[in-house]
């Protein structure tokens, strides 16, 4: 199923989570077969996230929640399965009671590869700016390796430094594997005051190693281009200050989005993790 389908659907669908109801009990219930691509999978709340094809009579295409309470048929399936699945209807609530994996999600039609598992995934914008060095480093040039991009200025007073300085953590946490195969990209949101030789400042300052992590400025046109395509979009603040959408996009190494961390309340452990696990792919298997 094309991505921009599923997301379509997922859009248009109501993805409250469904009542749980005891399967047992008095037997008004109805089974239907279907076919889907598991999205997500959530053991605590035992949920399965399903793009499904029509299930007739029942309800059209679309994306949905369902229960599933059978512990070890919950743990067999992962995002990215494709499964043909019975499914039980009783009073607007809606079960899973068999499930069996009949293929994957192709890697060409919208995912990409997490650990040992699938994940949706979309097209990173390309970008094509100017490092403190003053060379050209672009999407394209990165091809291959996984990528962590924010969006700074220097002359921020909260946020951008403390990214910033969380992600020198997620660097020098990273296992020496790992961050052969990673490479970290800052972009300024004010180019006409953050110059190459600012930018540097400005890393240095917060105990970067620029070997691998690029700080990047271009023209306005250029930067707001980048800045509108990532929806990170900036407006200056009566006081001058630059706002705009605090986001960290991990890439991965087809050039894909496979996460996006909003904010700055992400543990520096757990995006070394999510980079591992993209990374892993990567890495001959023994044998």
């Amino acid at each position: 199923m094309a991505v921009g389908l599923l997301r379509a659907r997922f859009l248009g669908a109501a993805l409250a989570a469904v009542a749980f109801l005891n399967p047992t009990g008095c037997d008004d219930s109805q089974t239907h077969r279907g076919r889907g691509v598991v999205l997500e999978v959530s053991l605590t709340e035992r949920q399965v996230l399903i793009d499904h094809h029509e299930l007739p009579g029942l309800m059209p295409a679309m994306t949905m929640n369902f229960a599933i309470y059978d512990r070890e048929l919950l743990e067999s399936l992962r995002p990215g399965d494709v499964i043909d699945f019975e499914l039980t209807s009783r009073r607007a609530s809606f079960y899973i009671t068999a499930a069996k994996v009949v293929g994957v999600a192709e890697l060409e039609d919208g995912w990409s590869r997490m650990g040992d598992g699938l994940v949706p995934s979309d097209p990173a914008p390309p970008f094509e700016l100017l490092d403190v060095r003053g060379e050209t480093v672009s999407l394209a040039s990165l091809a291959g390796r996984v990528l962590l991009v924010d969006f700074i200025f220097t002359r921020c007073q909260g946020p951008c430094p403390i990214l910033t300085s969380s992600h020198v953590s997620v660097q020098r946490l990273l296992p020496q594997a790992v961050r052969e195969a990673t490479h970290f990209v800052s972009i300024s949101i004010d180019p006409l005051r953050d110059t190459p030789a600012d930018l540097e400042a400005y890393a240095l300052a917060r105990g970067v190693d620029l070997s691998d992590w690029s700080f990047l400025t271009g023209s306005p046109d250029e930067i707001g281009k980048v800045v509108e395509a990532y929806g990170v979009g900036s407006g200056r603040s009566a006081d001058g200050q630059i706002e705009h959408v605090l986001a960290t996009f991990l890439v991965d190494p087809r050039g894909r989005i496979v996460k996006r961390y909003i904010g700055l309340d992400h543990d520096p452990a757990a995006i070394v993790a999510d980079l591992e696990a993209v990374v892993s792919p990567l890495e001959p298997s023994e044998g």
